[in-house]
């Protein structure tokens, strides 16, 4: 199977931090950044042992930047 590079970011919400790819409706959440990670991982392996009977489709992101947006 060829690799794939997905992109995850997390943030902080009130107690806990939350993970999420950017690719795939996938996210988790842990005590830590290492938890939510940890657990997003998780969630991605069991996502992908319940799609392999169909095909899987990652979109491509070429290039990630982030940037704020301050709100008023």
């Amino acid at each position: 199977m060829k690799s794939k590079v997905l992109h995850a970011i997390v943030w902080k919400e009130e107690k806990l931090y939350v993970a999420k790819f950017l690719e795939l409706e996938i996210a988790s959440q842990g005590k830590t950044k290492d938890e939510a990670m940890k657990n997003l991982k998780e969630a991605l392996d069991l996502y992908l042992e319940e799609d392999m009977q169909s095909s899987l489709s990652i979109p491509t992101i070429d290039k990630v930047s982030a940037q704020t947006v301050h709100l008023n």
